[in-house]
């Protein structure tokens, strides 16, 4: 439905669904540190968080969707709410940022100082004998033990393919929904999430292959540890992403937005183009260089 032009600002009643999403957090990272630091309540109160967290985003966006099919949001709501996404993906780009920043400082600066750069004395003095200052490292004596670095023309190369793919489906499915053309909006949209679905499972073939065919693990030293984290929060993002355009995709086929009136498409869309210039950005640093 079209937003009201009315000056007045629509204030949301009270809602309970903050309060059960902090609750749900706080869940879920409690029990995710208990869980890696071998609790025995720590899977199952994670397992909990993620229940609630799911339960609270259903029942919350579910409020915001009638309350923008009433009409009860009018230009200056729209206008907080691209105001609200837009600093979201910003943070999400710091997120990544720090992540980058860490991958940077620890192949150009750490790694070489370690092998002496500047005639470290204490640093020689102190090293593994069998330390080299190279990258890929494993650390000192190995301690990961002999694995193989992912290959860029593998899987990752595929999936660079879809997540490009699917750029292009969703720009296409903007561009339909704008010109009104549903029949066109609901097949790009629907080859959107299907592609982001089809590489999060190549991914996940990806690190199965990781981990019995190459060695390669969350304990393969710095790089390991670096290559599973980046590449790990950005798959969650792929899946966060995903799911957010099927429902996206389920609106569209009961005939939400409008061609004038369409930013819940719009910010998913806003979205899904973060992820796949941060893959990109990924694929260049952390699997080709």
């Amino acid at each position: 439905m079209l937003a009201k032009q009315g000056t007045a600002y629509y204030v949301p009643h009270g809602s309970h669904w903050p309060i059960v999403g902090s609750v749900g957090l706080f869940s879920l990272m409690i029990g995710a540190s208990s869980w890696l630091n071998e609790a025995a309540f720590g899977k199952y109160l994670f397992l909990v968080g993620v229940a609630i967290l799911v339960t609270m985003m259903a029942g919350w966006f579910g409020n915001v969707i009638a309350e923008s099919e009433s009409g009860a949001y009018n230009l200056q709501v729209d206008k907080s709410f691209r105001m609200g996404m837009s600093w979201f993906i910003f943070s999400e780009v710091m997120f990544f940022a720090a992540f980058f920043g860490a991958l940077f400082y620890v192949r150009n600066l750490s790694v070489p100082w370690l092998g002496g750069a500047g005639n470290n004395f204490f640093t020689n003095l102190l090293n593994w004998e069998t330390f080299q200052a190279a990258w890929p490292t494993n650390g000192p004596a190995n301690v990961g033990g002999d694995y193989e670095t992912m290959s860029p023309w593998g899987l990752p190369a595929i999936n660079t393919l879809i997540l490009l793919t699917s750029g292009a489906t969703i720009t296409v499915a903007h561009h339909a929904i704008k010109e009104g053309n549903r029949r066109l909006l609901n097949i790009f949209l629907f080859l959107t999430f299907a592609l982001g679905f089809l590489f999060v499972g190549l991914q996940g073939y990806e690190y199965y292959h990781a981990y019995n065919d190459l060695n390669l693990t969350m304990a393969s030293g710095v790089y390991g540890s670096t290559f599973f984290m980046i590449t790990g929060f950005h798959g969650m993002h792929v899946t966060v992403g995903a799911i957010m355009l099927t429902v996206i995709w389920f609106r569209t086929m009961k005939g939400h937005f409008l061609p004038e009136h369409h930013f819940g498409f719009e910010a998913v869309a806003w979205y899904w183009h973060f992820v796949d210039v941060v893959w990109l950005l990924l694929f260049i640093f952390v699997y080709w260089l």
